[in-house]
């Protein structure tokens, strides 16, 4: 049967389905903010949960989101983008010792610790709305970047450390990827936005680790590791869901990685021309590849249903088999990138394949946004993701893949730069 138009790369049924899945997200997320500006978590038809937790990587989210809205001329998306700012930099900093709280409880107490994880998102926030000429924007934005080289760059390493204590007086001994991949899409974007080239090779600086790590590993990526970088492979196995720490391989970061793996080396040593992609751009494309291939066998399709899996064990076998909306939005994505840098058909083929997915399964057509979590039967479910309260991942998916792959997709937008 012929593919539905609708979800074949560059055709105009492709583009308008993006746009209008775009407009949806951005309509669904409106009530985001609480008086302080942070974002209360959204349930399904987007009513804000006042009773949960305001995690700050959220609100970071959706200061980046709105903000590149307003590069899309949707009307509203300036002030959300400046209510989320407010919250970034009053009721989420921490006036006493500095950074951002890891989030405010319903009463407006802070939460315990401070995160690279959500460090990082500020970092990605503040640069989208710099860039959006946002007021407030710059002062966070070097604020944030002062407190990550203070607290959270190991210059010596050559990666992030992962979790302090609220007073930044006592380091945790874990050291994660999750927090450095983020660490590495915030470099990016503060890179491009104030040209600042010692973010760029920073970036590269864990790139080079992870893809040691993963050639060691069958491009599974190792995610959780001791202080001093030992792998745990064992880390959460009796609590193999875990939101931000699962047990095994996680497919859906090996797809991310490949994306911004591919991102990193096209800024750096330049897109590819007439003569061909350069030998040190083009190994870390490979990289990239072999990456997003291992996720796509190990994960996408392989337990009965269609769908990726959440988690694999080292020998790429599933272990958590439910479908989380992230996920499918990176595949999306890092098909997209590596379709326009390689030019290779089956990564046309994989894009397609994932729309209609998305489409068929994710899409919540009664309420707008996607649905977080799905089982193995593709039934809605909530353990690990109730309610949809990001945007993020489902928003840059309908533009990521018609933009420049070497620009952070914040300025890529603005410059409107097609790939």
């Amino acid at each position: 049967m012929e593919e539905n138009r609708k979800y074949l790369i560059d055709t105009e049924e492709n583009k308008a389905f993006l746009s209008e899945i775009r407009q949806d997200l951005l309509d669904f997320g409106r009530r985001f903010p609480a008086p302080g500006g942070s974002a209360y978590w959204l349930g399904e038809d987007g009513t804000p949960w006042t009773d949960r937790n305001r995690e700050i990587y959220e609100t970071a989210r959706m200061a980046h989101v709105y903000a590149i809205g307003t590069f899309l001329g949707d009307e509203g998306s300036r002030d959300l983008a400046d209510a989320a700012l407010r919250g970034l930099a009053g009721e989420m900093h921490d006036e006493k010792n500095g950074g951002y709280y890891t989030g405010l409880c319903p009463d407006g107490t802070p939460m315990d610790n401070k995160l690279c994880y959500a460090h990082a998102f500020v970092i990605l926030a503040a640069s989208s709305c710099f860039l959006a000429g946002r007021p407030g924007s710059e002062e966070l934005l070097s604020d944030a970047l002062k407190i990550y080289d203070r607290f959270f760059w190991s210059e010596e390493e050559g990666l992030s450390r992962d979790t302090w204590n609220t007073a930044f007086t006592v380091l945790d001994d874990y050291r994660g990827l999750n927090a450095n991949m983020h660490s590495v899409e915030g470099f990016l974007a503060a890179a491009d936005v104030l040209h600042r080239e010692d973010l760029r090779k920073r970036a590269g600086r864990i790139i080079d680790h992870v893809i040691a790590w993963a050639e060691s590993n069958s491009f599974r990526i190792p995610e959780h590791y001791n202080k001093d970088w030992q792998m745990d492979l064992d880390c959460n196995k009796e609590k193999p869901d875990d939101q931000f720490k699962p047990y095994g391989a996680t497919p859906g970061h090996g797809i991310e990685w490949a994306r911004l793996i591919t991102q990193w080396a096209l800024s750096t040593y330049g897109e590819k021309t007439s003569e061909g992609m350069g030998e040190d751009c083009l190994h870390y494309v490979k990289a990239a590849e072999a990456l997003f291939s291992r996720a796509v066998a190990d994960a996408w399709n392989q337990d009965g249903a269609p769908g990726i899996c959440y988690t694999t064990d080292w020998d790429g076998k599933p272990v958590v088999h439910d479908r989380m909306h992230w996920t499918l939005a990176e595949a999306i994505n890092t098909a997209a990138v590596l379709y326009r840098v390689t030019g290779k058909k089956v990564y046309a083929e994989n894009y397609a394949a994932f729309l209609r997915y998305l489409d068929e399964k994710v899409l919540d057509h009664v309420h707008g946004s996607w649905f977080h979590q799905l089982d193995q039967k593709n039934r809605v479910i909530d353990t690990v993701w109730p309610g949809k309260p990001d945007l993020y991942h489902a928003f840059q998916a309908t533009l990521i893949p018609y933009h420049d792959p070497s620009l952070s997709i914040a300025p890529a937008v603005k410059e409107g730069k097609e790939g």
